[in-house]
């Protein structure tokens, strides 16, 4: 239990670190957010993969990997849209 969650984490920071950095322009997203994205993008991203069975195979399970970033980008993409800043608070945009 505390390995999954530990793993997560890991998971969770490196998604969504590259997705960052794929996503063009500056994001104003605090470290903790992107984390969350990460994670959450790498939990539906496995839930995802086990559906259609694409989780359990030999070696490193790349689809399961790139659709757990892709999952990520669209969830930087969504907060940047959003325009959730790095105090949490939404950012005005019609000024």
């Amino acid at each position: 239990m505390i390995g999954a969650i530990v793993s997560a984490i890991i998971i969770g920071a490196i998604v969504g670190a590259l997705a960052r950095l794929l996503v063009p322009g500056k994001q104003h997203m605090s470290i903790g957010l992107t984390l969350i994205v990460g994670i959450v993008a790498a939990l539906i991203g496995t839930l995802i993969a086990h559906a259609f069975g694409l989780a359990d195979t030999r070696g490193i399970d790349w689809i399961e990997h790139l659709l757990q970033l892709g999952l990520a980008v669209i969830g930087v993409v969504l907060v940047v849209r959003i325009g959730i800043t790095r105090a949490g608070r939404t950012r005005r945009t019609d000024t």
